[in-house]
């Protein structure tokens, strides 16, 4: 099976992997806050020493493209775009939300919600969000399907009433633990899923198989939303 290098730094965890077609066969992860430049790198380095393999014997690299954290967004997308222009491989972009309403399928493959709402932390009560649904690809097993565009949502007691009131919804990420007091509808499922690049390999092998690929010049990250610089509150 095809190996792809994932790279998944848009919120605040870097995350890398490498997939055997859609099995993890090495990861590194660590949450330390701004750290996605320095230890970035070093993971990809560690786990293709593991391996025993090179960038170049990758059959591609994936990298999470948004939205999520500008910086982070940045960091994972000019390194992976960096390693495929050196070592000539495809660049695959897989969402943010995908991979997490994919992990939590993965942990819990018999689950059949109505609708997956992956969500990343905005700011205030606000998220990054999609309804996903799940869905039987074959040979790729049980997948998540887009079934809306990508919104910041303001999430209030009303909010996602009309999926509520049609059956079990999952809200997964980091968003999703704040919103757990102001959803109360009692479809209303809260999973403890944080992003992961694990969370890529299905798309990564759809993706590669269907040679969807991203143009290396052009392609840039989807922050939805234009960077804001925040003023320190202590002057210099």
């Amino acid at each position: 099976m095809p190996r792809f290098l994932l790279i998944e730094t848009s919120t605040a965890i870097c995350s890398v992997s490498l997939s055997d077609g859609i099995q993890i066969i090495a990861r590194r992860q660590a949450s330390q806050a701004k750290a996605h430049a320095s230890l970035l790198a070093v993971f990809i380095d560690q786990i293709l020493d593991q391996c025993g393999m090179e960038v170049k014997d990758c059959a591609a690299i994936a990298v999470s493209g948004g939205p999520g954290s500008y910086t982070g967004l940045r960091v994972g997308v000019s390194t992976a775009k960096g390693l495929c222009f050196g070592a000539s491989l495809p660049l695959i972009h897989v969402s943010s939300l995908e991979l997490i309403a994919q992990l939590y399928l993965d942990g819990d493959p018999q689950s059949a919600p109505h609708r997956i709402y992956p969500m990343i932390d905005a700011r205030r009560m606000e998220v990054y969000t999609a309804p996903y649904s799940v869905k039987d690809e074959g040979p790729l097993g049980r997948t998540v399907l887009q079934e809306g565009p990508v919104q910041a949502v303001n999430v209030t007691g009303e909010s996602f009433m009309e999926d509520l009131a049609r059956g079990p919804i999952v809200f997964a990420g980091d968003g999703a633990p704040k919103c757990r007091n102001t959803i109360t509808h009692p479809n209303a499922i809260f999973a403890d899923v944080l992003s992961h690049a694990d969370g890529m390999a299905h798309a990564a092998l759809k993706a590669y198989t269907e040679k969807n690929f991203v143009d290396l010049a052009y392609y840039t990250p989807f922050y939805l939303k234009e960077f804001t610089a925040i003023r320190p509150k202590t002057k210099l």
